[in-house]
């Protein structure tokens, strides 16, 4: 079973591989992993994908929150939840087929990002079956390059999310509850 984690964690150096090590130690695979800035200065956000069973990522998520930097996991498997990749790819277009790649591209809702002489560049986002769809229409064309990001996700509608102004000072002993405030 595809579990997916949503962690928060402080920006610090060494915290991605803290979090990768304990997946790691535990004998799973980590099959996509995303990370980048939070929307709250300080914070990151990693989404991490592998497989395992329930009771094993329950087991991983109470281990994470051991780790001194993780500041919130969010098991969102089982959550309606959106789901998007990124890839850029580049392929060989010449003049005679140039148009043909870009029909292609708005056929998919993807779009042209850098154009040279002998080949486009092309940005897509989607869940990962549509990016593949996508590359496998190209391949005759002549894919040069591939780029992709891991998973992200993230929950839909109002739900549980940290604000800055619940962590300036609330009297909560887990520091995760005096991080959370309900959005309706």
């Amino acid at each position: 079973m595809s579990i997916t984690f949503v962690v928060e964690v402080a920006d610090k150096p060494g915290v991605l591989n803290r979090v990768s090590s304990l997946v790691r130690r535990r004998g799973y695979n980590i099959e996509s992993l995303t990370v980048g800035h939070a929307g709250t200065p300080g914070v990151s956000r990693i989404t991490l994908v592998m497989e395992a069973n329930p009771d094993a990522a329950a087991r991983i998520e109470a281990n994470l929150y051991k780790l001194v930097h993780v500041q919130r996991v969010i098991n969102v498997s089982d959550l309606p939840t959106v789901y998007r990749h990124l890839a850029l790819i580049k392929v060989a277009a010449s003049a005679e087929s140039r148009s043909q790649v870009m029909q292609l591209v708005d056929v998919f809702r993807a779009r042209v990002v850098d154009v040279a002489p002998d080949s486009l560049i092309i940005e897509i986002t989607g869940a990962d079956e549509k990016i593949d769809g996508l590359l496998e229409i190209l391949r005759p064309f002549g894919v040069l390059e591939v780029a992709k990001t891991g998973c992200l996700a993230m929950v839909r509608g109002a739900s549980i999310r940290p604000t800055s102004s619940a962590t300036s000072g609330g009297s909560s002993a887990d520091p995760v509850d005096a991080a959370v405030s309900f959005s309706v």
